[in-house]
């Protein structure tokens, strides 16, 4: 395909894609109008489809990738990054030639310490290998013929990237990636398209290898994000909650560039059960729903940015509908007017605002589980071989469909077995969980019960002896969380103190202290140290065993 004789510009090389021209535009620092020559002498261009594409890479097709952190809030930066992917077995080396992997391909010589190249630039630029040493330096400029910058490494930078989008275009040489970051002071607002085209050296001139484009947003409305987690919650994602727990509401302000990070930001909730408005300082709060239903929590965040003031110079006054602290609300593209407020002693500020909403759901749910017994079960000798142990469990909050129990290691670590069964209860929350333990020793346990939508955990650390040890477990021990161990110390504490200050005589008043202590005490080391587990009143009438 022959070159074409007409001069090609900026906008017919780089335009590809574009969703929509760009008209009129403020320019955006370091960048060029899409107006200036390209050099398609050095920089041929192709259109899509040409044949030429096939052969523009040693190995196959060289394929691009194009990120953005996008949606920038505007007066922030937004960011792009170009990563080259090459065809199989090939990668970039220290030098920024493009070679084969070890191992990788079948067309590695005999001796494995020989590098096979797919180009070796480092040999054609020291070698002068562009026709000869004089025309070698003509060749490193940009497709506007503006000479490459001569930072430290310049000549192991065999790419080219040519960006464009809002009417103008950026370049820069690169290894196999490019990351760089564009002020969207001056971009008007809504979507964008950045396209990047990607020329490698050639021996006489660059060589097209691949194009991409990427849509960006610019928006005046922060960029907000709300993670929900609730504690027995079974799905967090499905937005449907427990009544009478509260729910932890983590906001997240997309700000990539630290645009935000000197302002005053506050976050105003509603969380839609008429318990008000709340203004909090911290992007983490607590709510607790107390009635079921739906409902509807909204969120205002609000920043207060600090800027440059401008100077004071007379002009034309703006329609009330215009003027606004932020940017015009109208439809894409729009422009931003801004208003800055020059507060005293404090500099000049703009105000920027984030809203979010979202429904959820608030229904009943398993609230708290507790287990208030363990007991070993008696079997005959040619039962036993394992050791059966009874787990009284109650729960508060909605009623379980199912129940699931893992035995761990004594440090709750390392799982060794999980057995889940579906349960059917109709009135209270009490069931008795039987689990076998194949060998003695000291296990770790944790019973979870749940419904559709939550689910809670307790946890018990237990000694089991040999299954031929007849009546109880020996040695059973119950960790269930820090207020059993503070319930253990302030029982203990309150018993030494009464036995140190004993009085000699007391009154009928302290008399029935003491005596409400010991029944206190008796009741505790019962729980710990049954002496008989089958005259515990619980088991009277033990549920069904699971």
């Amino acid at each position: 395909m022959a070159c074409s004789f007409l001069s090609l510009g900026f906008q017919d090389v780089l335009s590809q894609g574009s969703t929509s021209p760009v008209t009129s535009y403020r320019k955006l620092q370091g960048w060029s109008s899409d107006q200036n020559k390209w050099n398609e002498k050095l920089y041929p261009f192709w259109e899509e489809g040409d044949p030429r594409w096939k052969d523009c890479w040693k190995g196959g097709r060289v394929t691009v990738k194009l990120d953005t952190d996008s949606p920038a809030l505007v007066g922030s930066n937004v960011t792009f990054a170009v990563t080259l992917q090459f065809p199989k077995c090939q990668k970039e080396d220290n030098d920024g030639n493009i070679v084969y992997e070890r191992n990788c391909t079948q067309d590695f010589p005999v001796s494995q310490d020989q590098q096979v190249y797919v180009y070796n630039w480092t040999e054609w630029i020291d070698n002068c290998g562009w026709e000869n040493c004089t025309s070698n330096y003509s060749h490193n400029v940009f497709p506007d013929g503006r000479p490459f910058p001569h930072y430290p490494g310049w000549r192991r930078r065999n790419f080219v990237y040519v960006f464009h989008t809002f009417g103008q275009y950026y370049q820069r040489t690169g290894r196999s990636s490019a990351v760089f970051s564009v002020n969207t002071a001056n971009i008007t607002l809504g979507k964008h398209v950045m396209a990047v085209s990607i020329y490698r050296r050639g021996h006489s001139s660059y060589v097209p290898i691949a194009r991409a484009s990427a849509i960006y947003v610019v928006t005046d409305k922060i960029p907000v994000f709300v993670s929900m987690f609730q504690k027995h919650d079974r799905n967090i994602s499905d937005s449907i909650f427990i009544k009478d727990s509260p729910i932890t509401f983590d906001v997240k302000i997309h700000d990539p560039s630290y645009y935000l990070n000197n302002s005053a930001i506050s976050y105003k909730w509603n969380f839609g059960d008429g318990s008000g408005l709340f203004v909090a300082s911290s992007p983490v709060v607590s709510h607790t729903y107390t009635l079921q239903g739906n409902f509807t929590p909204n969120l205002t965040v609000q920043a207060i940015i600090p800027v440059p003031c401008k100077p004071v110079t007379p002009t034309a006054p703006l329609p009330t509908s215009a003027v606004m602290t932020g940017a015009s609300s109208n439809a894409d593209y729009s422009i931003t007017v801004e208003s800055v407020e020059d507060i005293p002693d404090e500099g000049c500020h703009i105000y920027r605002n984030g809203y979010y909403r979202n429904g959820i759901s608030v229904v009943e749910g398993i609230l708290e589980v507790n287990i208030i017994q363990m007991m070993s079960i008696q079997m005959t000798e040619s039962q036993a071989e394992n050791s059966l142990v009874d787990f009284v469990v109650t729960c508060q909050g909605s009623l379980p469909t199912d129940v699931c129990t893992v035995v761990s290691d004594p440090t709750c670590q390392v799982s060794k077995s999980v057995l889940c069964d579906p349960v059917t209860i109709t009135d209270e929350c009490l069931l008795t969980i039987r689990r076998a333990f194949e060998e003695p020793g000291t296990y770790c346990i944790n019973i979870t019960l749940g419904d559709d939508t939550s689910q809670a955990l307790a946890s018990a650390l237990i000694s089991v002896n040999g299954g031929s040890s007849p009546g109880k477990t020996e040695g059973v021990f119950i960790f269930l969380g820090v207020l059993a161990v503070l319930a253990a110390i302030g029982a203990f504490v309150l018993y030494k103190r009464y036995k140190q200050y004993k009085p000699i005589e007391r009154s009928t008043g302290q008399a029935e202290n003491h005596e409400g202590l010991t029944a206190y005490l008796s009741n505790f080391k019962a729980i710990f140290f049954p002496s008989n587990t089958e005259k515990n009143p619980l088991l009277k009438s033990k549920p069904g065993i699971v």
